[in-house]
């Protein structure tokens, strides 16, 4: 199979390029590394089978340029960055929406029909509904990211209407594994490293979350696209439970071997947009016998392993 990955140089974007590598598929990689790691690539570019486009994906024309031969799109690239969203209003709208727009015109225009989508949980809100399965009510959105996201999704479903497109459109928790590099784990640890002995926290730290290892995420996404077949396939991915912002802290410390005093901002929430309660129902993904391998506690432990051995991550996201 030929696929596209864009953002491919990103956290999950390049996990991804080398699982299907690792399956003999031929990889279409495109990123401007406005964030995305050159190095995330090192094993795909001695690849024959990867071919890598150093692309803006606001240049409609350029990826019309681009997906030409192409069986399926995995459409990853995006501003993930929920926390930030109020300072800069129109990035999400720029690097999310429209975005996804350049890169479904792309499609179109090339007779490209199948689209893998990264959403995120962020989508529901503050659900009233916990856990929150895929058909929960949407609820007021609180944040820029997630109200980006659900656009995307909207236009995705309704170029499959339209123009006879498949999609699968996954809603994520929080990411975690090797590569990662923005997050609640990856503040933690760059504010250890410079005073071991207090870390200042957002909120009152028993938010409560959800987090799913970087592995078990990509061998979802790749089993539901095998065995779904819907014009617009929506899966939920997370693990059947949740922890508080204060397990994570116990757990980073342990690993790094710190106990610093801890300094809460106050409220029930880090930020503009952070929601206090995150958990997703899975039903409907173990229904096609998925079960994620890793814990919660194993995928934060596994990520600070990554960063300690990756310090240079912490200068690249500068």
């Amino acid at each position: 199979m030929k696929c596209m990955v864009t953002g491919c140089a990103g956290f999950i974007g390049s996990s991804l390029v080398d699982r299907l590598l690792l399956e003999g598929h031929i990889v279409y990689g495109i990123d401007n590394f406005s964030s995305g790691q050159r190095r995330f690539l090192n094993n795909a570019l001695l690849n024959n089978s990867f071919t890598l486009f150093e692309v803006d994906l606001l240049n409609l024309d350029k990826l019309k340029n681009i997906f030409k031969n192409i069986d399926l799109v995995f459409h990853l690239s995006a501003n993930a960055d929920v926390r930030f969203g109020t300072n800069h209003p129109r990035k999400d709208l720029e690097q999310n929406t429209i975005v996804t727009y350049n890169v479904l015109e792309a499609m179109r225009f090339n007779g490209v029909k199948q689209i893998v989508f990264s959403s995120t949980g962020s989508v529901y809100g503050e659900s009233p509904v916990i856990p929150t399965p895929e058909n929960g009510p949407f609820p007021i959105q609180t944040s820029l990211y997630g109200a980006s996201k659900v656009a995307c999704e909207g236009l995705i479903a309704a170029y499959c209407e339209g123009f006879g497109f498949r999609s699968w459109i996954f809603r994520f928790v929080s990411i975690l594994g090797e590569r990662y590099t923005h997050g609640h784990i990856f503040d933690f640890y760059r504010k250890l490293k410079i005073n071991p002995t207090r870390l200042e926290v957002l909120g009152n730290g028993k938010q409560r979350k959800s987090y799913l290892y970087i592995q078990d995420c990509i061998d979802a996404i790749l089993l539901a696209t095998a065995k779904s077949s819907d014009k617009v396939n929506i899966f939920n991915l997370g693990v059947d439970s949740y922890v508080q912002v204060n397990d994570s802290i116990n757990w980073i410390c342990k690993e790094l071997g710190v106990s610093p005093a801890l300094d809460y901002s106050g409220g029930d929430r880090g930020w503009i947009g952070d929601n206090p309660f995150i958990f997703l129902n899975t039903n409907k993904i173990n229904a096609l016998g998925w079960r994620p391998k890793v814990s919660i506690e194993e995928g934060i432990i596994k990520t600070v392993k990554f960063l300690r051995s990756n310090e240079w991550v912490f200068e690249a996201r500068l």
